[in-house]
């Protein structure tokens, strides 16, 4: 192994730990308000749908996983359902109409009042991300947005009762890292309400 190879990592390692420690310092008020906004929706019945591109898209499946079996113990399990799953659907969308709407068409079409749009960009800026949420708006589901950067365009066109959380990084790499962080607090916030329910 070249000393070369040994500082990128150490360089990288210092990088990293930071943008994940910042970001959970800085947003654990809205890491918080995001994980008690899905238990009220899933204690109503409700759904949490999720959707990304690259990387985020396999944040999306991370997370719905996460809540259908289980974060860390066994109980229920909870209702997700990750948008970028269904590949048919997807490129059906994509060939018939254009790739903007992929989530949105099935936000209009899965989504119910009292649901909620979990929608992960590392820049804010991703076309179908931003279709997603005036979808969400009009079927009357609260979007959650997981970004960074400045948060682009999805967060310029939030509603009030949206929730941002938005990782303040200018490296996609670190973003997705301290995105990966997030999750993992959400769905243990989600994960321990449900099983002290279940006991009491």
């Amino acid at each position: 192994m070249s000393i070369d190879a040994l500082n990128f990592i150490e360089q990288h390692r210092i990088a990293s730990i930071s943008a994940v420690s910042d970001a959970l310092q800085q947003l654990n008020t809205s890491i918080a308000e995001a994980a008690q906004s899905m238990i009220d929706c899933l204690e109503s019945g409700g759904r949490v749908l999720c959707c990304g591109n690259g990387g985020s898209a396999s944040d999306a499946l991370h997370f719905s996983a996460e809540l259908l079996n289980r974060y860390k113990d066994d109980r229920q399990p909870l209702a997700a359902i990750a948008l970028n799953a269904d590949i048919a659907t997807i490129t059906a969308i994509a060939n018939d109409h254009h790739y903007d709407q992929v989530f949105a068409k099935q936000v209009s079409a899965l989504g119910r009042p009292g649901d909620i749009l979990l929608g992960i960009t590392s820049s804010g800026n991703s076309g179908n991300i931003v279709e997603a949420q005036h979808s969400a708006r009009k079927s009357k589901l609260k979007t959650i947005l997981l970004t960074g950067r400045d948060g682009g365009e999805s967060v310029r066109i939030s509603g009030e009762t949206d929730l941002v959380i938005c990782v303040n990084n200018d490296v996609t790499a670190h973003i997705q890292e301290a995105h990966g962080a997030i999750i993992h607090c959400i769905c243990a916030l989600i994960e321990y309400h449900f099983i002290n329910t279940s006991r009491s």
